[in-house]
């Protein structure tokens, strides 16, 4: 007797997992007659990894604006608006020093995601870890901006704190691009020695943070500016940025 208790087992047909028939004929093997199996998985272009990244920063960007930007309820008496808006100066330093280099930080994933065409797992996870440094950069600058009229030892503590969230991210955009270029993620149609130049390029971010680190230990303050100074280096056009616009032929 033909035991047909078990679902998908006919007199002639293979089991849909590639069990043998009562007629003696093969199913399928592993992954054969199918597009994507085990070893051969569907590949995912950028696209979802570009807007999610476009969201964090535009959340990074507007938290830094609403902490950053507020003064206190509560206007000590007899004190004139001039006076205190003067006395939130470390506040608005932060903020214009901070989203001058969270958009600088946009510019570049922008920019360098453009050459991206596929992503793999590792991938994804180097920008997540990215984006999990450029989150915390409101953190690090509302600290800073809390503590600059502290002692020495508050304003470099802070300053190292800070420093290191901008380095991480600089560190993650420059591992990021190295993995795209060695697991071939970039569009083919890019000049290896363009590719080679941008990932020049990209070591500058985390040079020039140990650099503006360094001078926070002789003046917290002006480490700040020269984080200001030094992302601005990044407006001058240079590999990996978007053309220039050419005016259209009459």
């Amino acid at each position: 007797m033909i035991d047909t208790g078990r679902e998908g087992w006919g007199v002639e047909g293979g089991g849909e997992e590639g069990g043998v028939g009562v007629g003696g004929g093969a199913g399928k093997g592993e992954g054969e007659g199918y597009e994507f199996g085990r070893w051969r998985e569907k590949e995912r272009d950028a696209s979802r990894v570009e807007a999610f990244s476009d969201a964090v920063i535009a959340i990074v960007l507007t938290l830094m604006a609403v902490e950053l930007l507020q003064l206190s309820p509560q206007r000590p008496e007899g004190q004139e608006l001039p006076e205190t808006l003067f006395h939130e100066w470390p506040a608005y330093l932060a903020y214009v020093i901070t989203f001058v280099i969270v958009g600088q930080v946009w510019l570049t994933h922008h920019n360098m995601w453009r050459y991206v065409v596929k992503v793999d797992q590792l991938l994804l996870v180097l920008n997540l870890l990215l984006l999990l440094f450029v989150a915390a950069i409101p953190f690090a600058a509302i600290l800073l901006a809390d503590n600059l009229r502290g002692t020495v030892a508050d304003q470099r503590l802070t300053a190292t704190i800070y420093v290191g969230t901008v380095l991480g991210e600089a560190l993650f955009f420059n591992l990021s691009w190295w993995w795209a270029r060695r697991r071939r993620l970039l569009d083919p149609g890019l000049d290896p020695r363009l590719a080679r130049a941008v990932a020049r390029r990209f070591l500058l971010g985390p040079l020039l943070y140990v650099v503006a680190f360094g001078i926070s230990f002789v003046d917290p303050v002006l480490s700040l500016v020269a984080y200001f100074l030094l992302t601005g280096l990044y407006l001058i056009r240079g590999p990996g940025d978007l053309p220039s616009s050419r005016p259209a032929r009459a």
